[in-house]
Order: structure tokens, then C-alpha cells, then sequence
């Protein structure tokens, strides 16, 4: 099982997150590639220490948003979203060479995430840009999204994520940031979720019924407080069942 965590998202003199603590027990980092949150030292850093303790590096691609830190939807045209996917790409893999390695995903960020998982024009957009990169990379994101069907036409490798921290709708959709019970915080709690999800194949959604979940990746956010705390338990959570932690990549 693979564990990955959105990283790299400070900007500037603004730092978000304990990259370094959290690069320590992640197997997947997912980069902030300047749109959303980023900028070219803190990128080459965190390349550079994810390459050091062998962390998969992958981009992280948003909107044109760092005032909204990327969750609010922008109506973009779909030639001008891949457009920016595909320079966001770029710039991350520059730093992940000189690092010693290449970038190796991609996963949108925020409100394209949950774009690309329903609008068919922003998945295709998305897609687009990673056929035109120069080896095929793997996509990841929810299972039965538009752009893992999107992904898999196009003959990308899709990989299913899941996301232990957050809450869950009935339909397998995670519940909107703005409404009770999105974001968990309690570790203990999101570790048996994590391992539910891993052994189970299920997660309890917010009305109590179980949907049921497949996932290759599980997702902690690295931008919550105690994400530390939180991943920590995750990883010890499953080494203890027995799950062996690798990056998918």
C-alpha cells in the first residue's frame, strides 16, 4: 500500500506543514507546483529531501489560485487548463532532476481534483497534457472519476486513492470542506479508517452506511494540524496488521 501526502504547499516567507517530518513517514509526496501553493525554492527543497529518503515524487497540479489555495473552481478553457497542467509538470521534473530523479504522477489539486473527477472536459484537459509529456505517467485519483475513465481511454496507468482523514458521502464522494464532518482530526480515529479501508475494503460514510473503496493509495493531508501526529499513526496502524508500505511509482 502506498501512502502519500499533499507537500510543498508554502509560499514564499509562508510556510504550511512540516514537509520534512512528514517525508519521514510518507511513500508518495505530492508536490505544490506554483499555481495553487509553491514556488521554485520551496519545490527544489522538497525534491531534494524526498530523492534523499527515497519519497516518489509527484506533481500536484491546480488552478491559477494561490489566494484560494486552489479550492475554488475556475472557469477555464479546457485547451488553457492543459496548457497549465503541462508547465506545472515541467517545472516540478526540473527540480526532480537535478534531485536525481523525475517526477512520477501526477494528482490534481483541490478544486480540479474534484473537477476532473466529474466534468468530463476537465479530466479530457488534464489527460491531454500528460499525453503530450514524454513517457506515460500514472494518474492519481478516486475510482469511477471521469478522469480515471478519461486516463485509462488514453492508456495511462490510474491508480485509486482513498482518503482516510476525510469524510465520505453515501455515493463514494467526499463531503465538501464547508460542511460538517470533511476534514477528521483525530488520529486514532483516521488510523482505523485507514486500515478498514486497507483490510476491509470499506469506510463508514457520514449517514453510517459503508461504501465501499479499492484503494492502491491512501491519502493524509499534510496541510491539517497534526498531520504528523495523524500519518504517523496511519503508517504504524498498518505496518502493525502487517501492510507493507511502498510508492506505487
Amino acid at each position: 500500500m502506498d501512502l502519500n501526502a499533499d507537500l510543498g504547499e508554502g509560499f514564499g516567507v509562508w510556510t504550511a506543514g512540516a514537509d520534512e517530518a512528514m517525508l519521514d513517514i510518507i511513500t508518495s509526496a505530492n508536490l505544490a507546483c506554483g499555481f495553487h501553493a509553491g514556488d521554485p525554492v520551496i519545490m527544489r527543497g522538497v525534491c531534494a529531501e524526498a530523492v534523499r529518503r527515497g519519497v516518489a515524487i509527484g506533481a500536484q497540479v491546480g488552478y491559477r489560485d494561490l489566494a484560494g489555495f486552489g479550492r475554488r473552481r475556475i472557469d477555464i478553457a479546457p485547451d488553457d487548463l492543459s496548457a497549465d497542467v503541462l508547465y506545472q509538470l515541467g517545472a516540478l521534473d526540473a527540480f526532480a532532476r537535478a534531485a536525481g530523479d523525475r517526477v512520477r504522477y501526477l494528482k490534481p489539486h483541490g478544486a480540479l481534483y474534484h473537477a476532473a473527477a466529474a466534468d468530463a472536459g476537465q479530466a479530457g484537459a488534464v489527460v491531454r497534457a500528460l499525453l503530450d509529456w514524454d513517457r506515460p505517467l500514472p494518474v492519481l485519483t478516486l475510482p469511477g472519476s471521469a478522469l480515471a475513465s478519461a486516463a485509462a481511454e488514453a492508456g495511462l496507468p490510474v491508480v485509486i486513492e482513498a482518503f482516510c482523514d476525510r469524510g465520505y458521502q453515501a455515493d463514494g464522494s467526499l463531503v465538501a470542506r464547508e460542511q460538517p464532518g470533511a476534514v477528521l482530526r483525530q488520529a486514532d480515529e483516521i488510523a482505523d479508517r485507514a486500515l478498514a479501508m486497507v483490510t476491509d475494503g470499506e469506510v463508514r460514510a457520514v449517514d453510517g452506511s459503508r461504501v465501499a473503496v479499492r484503494p492502491h493509495s491512501l491519502c493524509v493531508h499534510g496541510d491539517t494540524p497534526g498531520a504528523v501526529e495523524i500519518a504517523g499513526a496511519v503508517r504504524a496502524r498498518l505496518t502493525g496488521a502487517g501492510v507493507r508500505l511502498a510508492a506505487f511509482a
